[in-house]
């Protein structure tokens, strides 16, 4: 197959088929009728159509590609080999990460490693992109909310993994398959809010930068100790401080390895709030109710408003504008419009 074929063949090819292509023989075409599942190969074929479409077609394809799939930074054209890397990471079990999708649309990712501050052992990785790829999955979502179990947020990478995994080789690969992830993470059309309870550090200061937004209790504190690690924000984090805190706070914030208290976290606009609550049930409650008044509303729009916003973080002008054009194309004269001039024409009169 070739992988420079035309944007109009790969979205006919990915619009969903009923069964594996590769189920099928080699010499069929793909149906364009109903959706099923794609086997493994199969996936990574389109995945790697996709990722040869965004270096080689024009921006409006760019833009479309960027919200159809969940595409990631880094592939083998990189030098990133993402089975291997997989391998490795197995090897170091503990913990979980577990997710609770609520009625209401807002879903619950809860860093669950207690014994160790909710430190990222090697399968809970794994474990987040498995939650991520769920999560977009799902379409009647609107909201999320990342916390730490047992009143701590998380404490970044688990150190045993942190010492086995000990080449310059093998940090770069766990660089990129974290940034893969949270980069995924940050594009789900859902508003995300990091839940801050107990301490948000190294890593896990940086999972927190991938969220739309930031709440913390006021015993909570933020701190990148990256520096007295002997590196540098691994996970993407420096880049995403950068753009919510300006680069003069993020320099101040990462060569200090400032530890960020509520209070001050608030006054250089790292967090949006500071929750009452401490007790773990309490605040996670203040936290729904706070998330609650962005994401009121059909799914679509949320959805949709989402979309449009990051359009504007990763891409130019003249493409953001396009995928804002586009987007409203999916929702004007719909359903929660028509039903929202109804309803406004019923009040006037």
């Amino acid at each position: 197959m070739d992988f420079s074929a035309s944007s109009l063949e790969f979205q006919t090819a990915t619009r969903g088929v009923r069964r594996c292509p590769c189920e099928a023989g080699p010499q069929a075409h793909f149906p364009v009728l109903g959706r099923g599942t794609l086997c493994r190969a199969t996936q990574s074929l389109l995945s790697e159509m996709a990722r040869s479409l965004l270096k080689t077609s024009p921006n409006p394809v760019k833009t479309k590609l960027l919200h159809q799939i969940g595409l990631s930074l880094y592939n083998t054209s990189h030098g990133f080999h993402e089975e291997e890397v997989k391998k490795k990471l197995e090897q170091f079990p503990g913990g979980s990460v577990d997710l609770q999708k609520e009625n209401n649309g807002i879903g619950i990712l809860t860093l669950n490693n207690p014994s160790k501050m909710n430190a990222f052992s090697g399968v809970m990785m794994l474990q987040l992109l498995e939650k991520v790829i769920e999560l977009e999955n799902w379409t009647e979502g609107k909201g999320l909310i990342v916390r730490g179990a047992k009143n701590t947020f998380s404490s970044g990478s688990d150190l045993h993994a942190v010492k086995a995994l000990g080449t310059p080789e093998d940090g770069v690969a766990l660089c990129m398959f974290m940034q893969n992830t949270l980069t995924r993470f940050m594009r789900l059309p859902l508003i995300s809010v990091a839940l801050v309870q107990g301490r948000a550090l190294g890593g896990g200061a940086e999972v927190t930068t991938a969220c739309d937004f930031r709440l913390m209790t006021t015993d909570s504190e933020i701190r990148f100790v990256h520096k007295e690690m002997g590196i540098i924000p691994s996970w993407g984090g420096a880049t995403r401080l950068v753009e919510i805190i300006g680069s003069r706070e993020a320099l101040k914030v990462l060569s200090g390895a400032l530890k960020l208290d509520s209070e001050k976290a608030l006054r250089i606009g790292m967090v949006e709030d500071i929750l009452q609550s401490s007790d773990e049930t309490e605040c996670l409650q203040e936290a729904q109710e706070w998330l609650q008044q962005f994401i009121k509303g059909p799914p679509e729009v949320i959805r949709a408003l989402k979309k449009s916003v990051s359009s504007c973080k990763e891409l130019c002008l003249e493409d953001a504008l396009q995928s804002e054009r586009d987007l409203l194309g999916t929702l004007w004269g719909g359903p929660a419009n028509l039903e929202a001039v109804a309803r406004k024409g019923k009040f006037n009169k």
